[in-house]
């Protein structure tokens, strides 16, 4: 795959701790006080725990998720693990207005065809016919891919 990569959106180093950081200290207190201050009913106990490795398991993905970066080229985005999120033939529209349901940081691709259900927390994901960039991820670069990629669909036609 000698593609020319075009815009590439990576998760800082510090956005990307802080994330899992975060969610890993929340499930760790979870886990914590549901062990070393047990609620009176088992149901909360369970609940406190459930969340909190939840939340363990979680952070965890994140991380996985966010070694990866997501690079636009020619035929469309793509994760650096080869996986193809949209080919530019089937993108309709990219939304990145301030009330579109998108992540943070980033923008929403909607596509002409549904797609198979994807979710890589704190970079992308896809959900039917839309696929959302974006996350810990900064502003500036899912900004520039957007306005590159709706260049390359305006020369598209």
């Amino acid at each position: 795959m000698s593609e020319e990569v075009l815009a590439t959106v990576r998760a800082s180093a510090p956005r990307r701790w802080i994330g899992v950081g975060m969610l890993a200290l929340l499930g760790g207190m979870l886990v914590y006080l549901a062990l070393a201050t047990p609620p009176q009913t088992i149901f909360w106990q369970v609940f406190l725990l459930v969340m909190g490795v939840g939340s363990l398991v979680l952070a965890d993905a994140t991380r996985r998720a966010t070694e990866r970066a997501i690079e636009l080229t020619a035929q469309g985005l793509r994760d650096t693990s080869g996986e193809l999120l949209a080919a530019i033939d089937d993108i309709e529209r990219v939304n990145r207005g301030t009330f579109a349901m998108k992540p943070s940081n980033g923008f929403v691709v909607i596509l002409q065809s549904s797609g198979t259900r994807s979710w890589h927390p704190g970079l992308w994901w896809r959900l039917g016919k839309r696929v959302g960039i974006g996350g810990v991820t900064p502003a500036a670069q899912t900004k520039f891919m957007a306005q590159t990629l709706e260049a390359l669909m305006a020369e598209r036609g």
